[in-house]
């Protein structure tokens, strides 16, 4: 067993036993769901960074930026880094106010239960799919450098991964966002400075100009508007990213973590970028842009500190899943079948939800089996719906306009014009296009519905 391998085996351990632990303080639906709505601005704000700040969005800034300079990284730090300061200035302490317990919640409370189911139907798919990637990824890489055969590597990481989320829900999932977040910015950090001692102000004296352009002229302003209006827009309204402003334990707390996180965020985020315009004078010609940062670990790090890096990026993909599982429980046994199980006592909710996590699981464990372009799957899907969904979501949230047939026109017009722009025809910039149609569908149901929607705390639009 290598080095590597112990270092990720030590986590799973910690993240097994660190479940069973907090199961013992699970007993209602919202202890499981929300850890009680008792997260302090510290737990808030790494959980919120952490979620966002996985495995691919460090791999994949890198890559980009490696590939095609600033330019390529417009998505992430900044693109993902701005959603996150959005939700804390625009949306926080309003959603905190409604005491939701998911984010489905705001679509039938403003609306209707029809436009809450539409919003589940649309979300839970691609965030099994994302799960199925963080799966796969994880089995992949373990497999990798250990020679273990990649079915039996992605069988442990499901196993691991839904008996973890089974076992301490939210809560669990927050301490391990915290712990990863923590490893992985100590990894980067400790990375970036020892290839700047090593090379020092030589190698930053031979990084092209050109790489170090923001804007690239040759890119249309509205593909560029697009590569940050999907981060910001189709981000925002996430349930994974919504349910960590939920947990807070006050109104007050959720806004102040979501705008810190977002800082955070953003200046953690330029440590990747910097390795990957550095990385490009140290190894040009690399053909996969986004091993960047393992080859750069590999060639300047020791065995050991090489190994709690890797075990820092495995883990971050291991959280993620574990998060995108237990959205998808929470959708489908809290929104879907919540009128059905209201008779029951929380202990009985409780078991449903867990079950609901072992069958997801099991759906994303195939999934990972299924094709080897699940991540092009996952990186389309990011976007498919979302424009309806922000726009129906933002809406309520801060108005009282339209009811409804609005919100279910302008999911449903978003939706497909994603699909034919995006799938059919081919356009440039499919996301803005169902941006606009989306907001022309809750236009166009306007007359269909009460000149004003269901009426909201109103302390809510504070």
């Amino acid at each position: 067993m290598n080095a590597i391998t112990s270092a990720v085996l030590g986590y799973v351990v910690l993240q097994l036993l660190l479940g069973a632990y907090i199961s013992r303080r699970v007993r209602t639906e919202e202890d499981y769901l929300l850890a009680g709505r008792s997260l302090g601005p510290g737990l808030v704000v790494f959980s919120i960074f952490a979620t966002w700040f996985g495995a691919e969005t460090c791999l994949g800034a890198a890559g980009a930026v490696y590939a095609n300079g600033l330019s390529g990284g417009r998505g992430d730090p900044l693109g993902y880094a701005l959603c996150i300061l959005f939700l804390g200035f625009m949306f926080a302490l309003p959603l905190w106010r409604m005491k939701l317990t998911t984010a489905a919640d705001l679509y039938r409370r403003r609306y209707s239960r029809p436009v809450e189911t539409l919003v589940v139907v649309i979300t839970v798919p691609t965030s099994l799919l994302w799960a199925a990637a963080q799966i796969r990824a994880f089995g992949q890489v373990i497999s990798a450098v250990s020679g273990i055969d990649p079915t039996v590597t992605i069988t442990i990481a499901a196993v691991v991964v839904v008996v973890y989320t089974m076992l301490g829900g939210f809560l669990a999932d927050v301490w391990t966002d915290v712990i990863q977040g923590i490893t992985l910015t100590a990894g980067l950090l400790m990375l970036v400075f020892v290839v700047l001692r090593r090379h020092g102000a030589e190698l930053v004296s031979s990084i092209d100009p050109e790489r170090i352009r923001l804007l690239d002229p040759s890119v249309s302003p509205l593909v560029m508007i697009e590569a940050l209006a999907i981060p910001i827009l189709g981000s925002v309204m996430a349930p994974e990213l919504i349910a960590r402003v939920l947990a807070a334990r006050s109104g007050q707390v959720a806004r102040v973590a979501a705008i810190s996180a977002g800082g955070v965020y953003f200046l953690v985020g330029l440590v990747p970028v910097a390795l990957g315009l550095l990385g490009y004078v140290l190894i040009p010609g690399l053909e996969d842009p986004e091993q960047i940062l393992p080859r750069l670990a590999e060639m300047h790090l020791s065995p050991v500190l090489y190994a709690i890096f890797a075990g820092a990026i495995l883990s971050a993909i291991l959280s993620t899943a574990d998060s995108t599982l237990l959205v998808s429980s929470s959708l489908v046994v809290h929104n879907l079948l919540g009128p059905r199980l209201a008779h029951l006592g929380e202990h009985a909710k409780v078991t449903f939800h867990r079950a609901g996590v072992a069958v997801f699981g099991v759906v994303a464990y195939g999934l990972a089996f299924s094709a080897e372009g699940v991540y092009a799957l996952v990186v389309e899907a990011s976007a498919f719906g979302s424009a309806g969904i922000f726009v129906v979501g933002a809406i309520g949230l801060r108005s009282r306009i339209g009811a409804a047939p609005s919100a279910l026109l302008s999911i449903s017009l978003g939706a497909a014009t994603w699909i034919l722009g995006a799938y059919i025809v081919g356009w440039d910039y499919p996301y803005l296009v169902s941006l606009a149609a989306a907001a022309l569908g809750y236009l166009l149901g306007l007359p269909f519905g009460r000149n004003e929607g269901r009426a909201l705390h109103a302390s809510v639009a504070g």
